[in-house]
């Protein structure tokens, strides 16, 4: 539905999708933001920290931060590896030492620094997964949509395909810290000099975690006796110019389909997403939670309409205090380690295996559906969870 208010707000979920009112109260909160001309919200949208999660804002002239949150440069990446669907051995590989959650053994510092990264404190952070939402699963292709997209990615049907998500951990957090210290919840001028600062720490914590994305990835398959590719990474936090699309041709100065005018003859136009897939850097990965299939997608549509953005995943149904008490209640941790889908679930903190269990998720083909149906995406292929790694450490 879109409604026109002040500022133009459009949500992207029919009348089936789980949306909790909070999620829109946010929404809407954000929209009356200084600045903000448009304000989208995808399937997956629930509520978070400073602003809704599952969400895509543009802005003239004027950035907020806390709309994109701490988790800075958090997002995806999808991995095609050497192994083979019929050789799997997922009760072996579930006790492979992985260890994510542990500093990596090799040079950080030289790491960081061929990746054009500096050294900081949260350095021995660098190529772990983290906690909350982020794991790295492998994952077989269950049903190829479209052929030809699918071939053109260089991916073998029988290959097993790697996803990551996770973000800049200490890092991304720290930028907004500081941030908020010197303005609090507000947002800042474009062009001050408050807002050149930040973006240059948002830019290097966005990059800190596209990079420690890609170690977690070789940490992980190499355990395994891999080797694989990157194929996509994708972020879902960060602060952008709206710039023109490479693969479509869209800018920031067309009408969309919905109505939604982007042109700015005089002011310089920012895309802050919060929990939203880019839908401008070609196919994307849109999670399920680990007991249900994630798609590979290929976005569609004219882009501005729906801010060069998707959801990002299920998004939550349940908090995770929620999540605890329901989930307590009705399965064994046992119960949550193997999936109905036949995958295995690596996680020894037991708290985070209630709260990251799959009711505490939205319908993921409930979120795709939506897509489909206002026609922002179509489906390239569907991916089954085999093996998800979360952390073998208990939580202190």
């Amino acid at each position: 539905m879109t409604t026109t208010t002040e500022t133009p707000v459009r949500l992207i979920a029919s009348a089936r999708s789980w949306i909790e009112g909070e999620a829109v109260r946010q929404l809407y909160a954000a929209a009356k933001l200084e600045g903000v001309r448009h304000a989208i919200g995808f399937p997956d949208l629930h509520p978070g920290k400073g602003g809704p999660v599952g969400a895509a804002f543009v802005t003239e002239d004027v950035i907020h931060p806390l709309l994109v949150g701490g988790d800075i440069g958090c997002g995806m990446a999808l991995w095609r590896t050497d192994l083979l669907r019929h050789k799997a051995k997922l009760d072996r590989w579930a006790t492979l030492p992985f260890d994510l959650e542990e500093p990596w053994e090799g040079n950080t510092r030289e790491c960081l620094a061929s990746a054009s990264l500096l050294t900081t404190q949260f350095a021995q952070a660098f190529g772990t997964l983290g906690g909350g939402n982020h794991f790295a699963e492998l994952q077989a292709v269950e049903k190829v949509t479209d052929p030809a997209a699918f071939s053109s990615l260089g991916l073998e049907k029988d290959e097993l395909v790697l996803l990551v998500h996770s973000g800049s951990r200490g890092l991304g957090q720290s930028v907004l810290e500081t941030y908020i210290e010197e303005h609090g919840g507000a947002g800042v001028d474009a062009t001050s000099s408050a807002a050149t600062r930040y973006l240059l720490c948002q830019d290097h914590a966005v990059r800190w975690a596209e990079a420690s994305r890609a170690l977690l990835a070789q940490r992980f398959l190499k355990t395994l006796g891999a080797t694989g590719e990157r194929i996509w990474d994708g972020c879902h936090n960060s602060i952008t110019r709206a710039s023109p699309s490479p693969l479509r041709g869209e800018r920031a100065g067309v009408r969309g389909e919905n109505g939604f005018d982007y042109h700015s003859e005089q002011g310089s136009l920012w895309l802050h997403r919060k929990g939203a897939a880019p839908s401008d850097r070609g196919p994307l990965v849109i999670p399920g939670s680990r007991g249900t299939f994630s798609y590979l997608v290929q976005a569609c549509g004219d882009g501005a309409s729906h801010a060069w953005s998707l959801a990002h995943g299920a998004g939550r149904k349940w908090t995770r205090s929620d999540s605890r008490a329901r989930v307590r209640e009705r399965f064994r941790p046992a119960q949550l380690v193997q999936t109905g889908l036949g995958g295995r679930v690596v996680c020894g903190d037991r708290s985070l295996l209630y709260e990251e269990a799959p009711p505490a998720y939205k319908n993921i083909e409930q979120v795709i559906e939506d897509l489909l149906d206002a026609g922002l995406i179509t489906v390239i292929a569907t991916l089954r969870p085999l093996l998800t790694y979360k952390t073998r450490t208990e939580r202190h």
